[in-house]
């Protein structure tokens, strides 16, 4: 963290080498055409003439008004044949393009494919992609108080209590990617306005997915959901602040369980989060070219210093699909650990991934930490830092002054646009996290910027919301 100096990242871990980015817009709406189909061959349609018996005897007088009429007629019968011609040439374009368009409609799309497969088989017990993708996400947690819902017939349905039982938890829990030993319990909310649709389990069918196990309804009689924690996360002994920081402060760990040193060789290269014994969120930028190779890694937890702590090899690297190392987009990887992490009570826990609908908005509180440099030319800190920051919204952060354009949906701004509080070179991967309801959450990833710490270059991160059902993915399959 950096209270002034505005030094630019030229390490593996916030890469100045990536400044290209800034000369080199990201451009807005230009999508992809699609070919234009050849147009239809049309047979050409013979040109029928009224037929004059040759060798009529005509008088002359009749003969110049025969051949008048026979002109007319012709002339007619051309618009005719050819207003014909034109409309079924049109006719069959129109059904051309039309067949063209229907057929190429992508209804849902298979990850990073190219198949798509109908709404309607999304989420319906049989998978259609190649990869599985269609019944990968079909659970989820929703808002700050965890309420259990499930995709089905195109919707997402909070399950009611009604019918439901303990068994169901576990069993659930591991269908997502988590492990059932991790499962912590469920409990009972109210049902609030913002949830629309309801199911509750259909206890006349064996119970295998929750998706495809469920019955709908226009509302639970108990008026409950089921409230689910499939891992208890997002604890810390670290209090929300009523006032700003300026520049970063040291932490303890314990304030910060969830955070890791990335090191290679016992050097601190990036920064990490826990988000289950076995997994750890970094950024893609750490982990590309020669870095990649997932035996060079080591994560050290459970310590402020970046000597000590529990140390657990990498088996797995695994960087988002889309990860684009000019523009940054999709700057999320994860790691998996060759030996599980043991959680301890204060010093090694996860952090929440953040849930569908939470009630985050501009400006909201958030805290970045690492071990990153302190000053210009500086060195990596031997001691955890963390600094307060408030999210910018896009709008803000792709002003001409700021990104002039190049913030999309999967980066999220923060810091503030006078300077002076930012990440910097060391912190790349680390957590950007806020509290909500008195857990703590996995906004973002700590990916780019400006220098540290300058006037309207504020910190850029992944945005761990948009990549939520690739996490879970991943977890599902090298579970």
């Amino acid at each position: 963290m950096h209270p002034n100096a505005p030094p630019y990242y030229d390490n593996n871990g916030y890469q100045q080498e990536y400044s290209n980015i800034y000369d080199n817009r990201v451009p807005h709406n230009v999508y992809e055409s699609y070919p234009t189909p050849p147009p239809p061959y049309v047979s050409p349609l013979p040109q029928y003439l009224p037929q004059v018996t040759p060798h009529q005897t005509v008088p002359a007088n009749q003969q110049a008004n025969s051949t008048k009429w026979y002109s007319s007629s012709r002339k007619n019968v051309r618009c005719i044949v050819t207003t014909i011609v034109i409309l079924a040439a049109a006719a069959m374009v129109t059904a051309v393009l039309c067949w063209y368009f229907l057929s190429t409609k992508c209804e849902k799309k298979c990850g990073t494919s190219s198949t798509c497969v109908k709404a309607s088989q999304w989420c319906d017990g049989t998978g259609h992609c190649p990869n599985g993708e269609d019944e990968a996400y079909c659970v989820r947690m929703y808002g700050s108080n965890f309420i259990l819902q499930a995709y089905v017939s195109s919707a997402w349905l909070s399950v009611c209590f009604e019918d439901w039982n303990s068994i169901y938890g576990p069993m659930v829990c591991q269908a997502m990617g988590y492990k059932k030993s991790s499962y912590s319990n469920y409990f009972l909310e109210s049902v609030t306005t913002d949830l629309k649709g309801f199911a509750s389990v259909n206890t006349s069918v064996s119970f295998v997915k929750l998706y495809t196990s469920l019955r709908r309804r226009d509302f639970c009689p108990s008026r409950k959901v089921i409230s689910m924690r499939c891992i208890d996360c997002g604890l810390s002994t670290k209090q929300a602040p009523s006032s700003r920081i300026v520049g970063g402060t040291q932490a303890r760990i314990a304030e910060w369980p969830w955070q890791v040193s990335l090191q290679i060789k016992q050097s601190h290269v990036c920064g990490g989060s826990i988000i289950t014994p076995d997994w750890i969120v970094t950024a893609a930028h750490c982990v590309e070219g020669p870095y990649s190779s997932a035996p060079l890694w080591t994560a050290y937890a459970g310590s402020s210093k970046l000597t000590g702590g529990q140390a657990s090899f990498v088996e797995r690297i695994i960087s988002h699909p889309n990860y684009n190392a000019e523009t940054k987009d999709y700057d999320i990887a994860l790691m998996k650990l060759k030996t599980s992490l043991s959680f301890t009570p204060s010093t090694i826990k996860p952090v929440c991934l953040p849930n569908a609908g939470m009630p985050w908005t501009d400006a909201q509180s958030c805290w970045i930490s690492g071990w990153g440099y302190t000053y210009q030319g500086g060195t990596t800190s031997s001691v955890l830092m963390a600094a307060n920051i408030p999210l910018i919204d896009s709008a803000t952060c792709n002003k001409p002054a700021v990104y002039n354009g190049i913030i999309s949906s999967t980066m999220i701004c923060a810091g503030y646009l006078s300077g002076g509080v930012d990440s910097c070179q060391g912190d790349s991967g680390g957590p950007l996290v806020t509290k909500t309801n008195n857990i703590w959450w996995l906004v973002g990833d700590t990916s780019w910027g400006t220098g540290c710490a300058n006037r309207n270059k504020p910190g850029v991160y992944g945005n761990v919301t948009v990549s939520l059902e690739w996490i879970y993915h991943q977890m599902q399959i090298w579970q």
